[in-house]
């Protein structure tokens, strides 16, 4: 009943070892709550957003399909948070020790694919946190307990999840298990700072990326979590929890929940910029507004009326660049003239290259009026034909260069001879 590292597993031992009572796997198995659990994939299929790294592990698995065994033991998942490198560690897991495996479609009803879903109730699944567990004392009781046998699966896999935290002497003792493992070892190594992991680890194990998951595909999972749970949602509020998960499902999910809770039942646009603190979109239209018009009262108006609102500037100044993208966006597909689109580029390249002044600023509300009093006061660009039409010519400078000083030991050089300007009253 120890597992790695000194873990010990106070259940019961019964069905086949997967660590339940005698009422049975699924009775053991504690109420998944939250909606990133109840929605967490089980399959690779279910993956979003990974499109290259599922394919990759699937074809991995149908060769171990055809030969009875994986070819390689140890892999490196390798992303942001919540784009899924656990979920897919356990399906993994359950991918090689299905009864029907290894495959790429475990059938989730067998003892290994249901003890996969609670590793810590799995003596052949092991979960480590390498940031809690990082000496090199863990890991040479890993390197002890790796010789073990599965005690009731066709693999012991092991999930080192946020590897990167690992002090140097403890990879150095993990690069002796990967570089010889046993054959019925699997690792999956997971990690959020790539560039952490030591070239000697990347070089023995198989990497695979997991990109930040687009906006429309988080939006449509989020839509179908609402669909499933008889939730009421406006398309405005799913954009809304799309873009505060930043490329996380997990955080997406997790947000939607709490505004459900919130809500009653209900996803509406203005309970969502509620609970995560975002401005009202009247005052970013309006803000957007009074800049295009060149009013810059009413951009102080508008200013005010944050400060008074308690807003978060930062909050602000993103929804307003995002606002600006759309209109710049708009103005270019219905065709609008060169100069109303190089007005909108000059305001909003004007604008970016202040953000980092108003984060950094402890007084970010002065930081953002100027900014914003800049792009209104902006000048606007004539047409070129309108100019050539008129007749109007940018005046010549009034006054005319110094002349270059020479150097000490040299003569200067005479002036040329103006040509002489000829009369026009003759």
């Amino acid at each position: 009943r120890f597992g790695v590292l000194g873990l010990y597993f106070p259940y019961p031992l019964a069905r086949g070892g997967w660590g339940c009572d005698n009422r049975g796997f699924d009775e053991a198995l504690p109420t998944m709550n939250t909606l990133a659990l109840k929605y967490r994939p089980r399959l690779l299929s279910d993956l979003v957003g990974q499109e290259a790294s599922v394919r990759a592990l699937s074809n991995a698995l149908r060769r171990a399909q055809g030969s009875g065994q994986i070819h390689h033991q140890a892999f490196l998942f390798a992303g942001v948070r919540g784009t899924g490198k656990t979920s897919t560690a356990r399906i993994l897991a359950r991918a090689l020790n299905c009864v029907q495996g290894p495959t790429p479609t475990p059938c989730g009803v067998c003892d290994a694919c249901l003890a996969a879903d609670q590793p810590d109730r799995n003596l052949d699944v092991i979960e480590i946190d390498a940031a809690s567990r990082a000496s090199v004392e863990d890991a040479r009781a890993l390197r002890e307990q790796v010789q073990t046998r599965p005690a009731f699966c066709r693999y012991r896999v092991y999930i080192i999840d946020e590897v990167h935290m690992l002090s140097r002497s403890a990879f150095d003792a993990l690069l002796k298990i990967l570089e010889e493992p046993p054959s019925h070892a699997v690792f999956i190594l997971a990690t959020t700072e790539l560039q952490d992991v030591p070239e000697t680890i990347k070089s023995r194990v198989q990497i695979y990326p997991f990109r930040l998951i687009p906006l429309p595909l988080v939006e449509a999972r989020l839509k179908h979590v609402c669909d499933h749970e008889g939730v009421t949602v406006e398309p405005a509020a799913l954009r809304l929890l799309a873009e505060a998960g930043t490329g996380s499902m997990r955080d997406a999910l997790t947000t939607l929940d709490r505004v459900i809770a919130a809500g009653d039942g209900q996803v509406l646009e203005n309970l969502v910029r509620e609970q995560l603190g975002i401005v009202p979109a009247v005052r970013v239209q309006g803000t957007l507004e009074a800049i295009l018009a060149g009013d810059a009262a009413g951009v102080l108006d508008q200013c005010q009326a944050l400060a008074e609102l308690g807003s978060d500037w930062v909050s602000f100044w993103r929804e307003l660049m995002q606002a600006f993208r759309d209109r710049l966006e708009a103005e270019v597909r219905q065709g609008s003239g060169p100069q109303e689109i190089m007005r909108l580029a000059r305001m909003l390249h004007l604008l970016l290259q202040r953000e980092r002044d108003l984060k950094d600023s402890a007084l970010p509300q002065i930081v953002l009026e100027l900014a914003l009093l800049t792009a209104a006061q902006l000048p606007a660009l004539a047409p070129l034909d309108a100019l050539v039409r008129g007749g109007v010519v940018p005046p010549p400078p009034t006054t005319t260069p110094p002349r270059p000083r020479p150097e000490s030991g040299t003569v200067p050089r005479a002036a040329d001879p103006q040509p002489a300007i000829p009369n026009s009253h003759v």
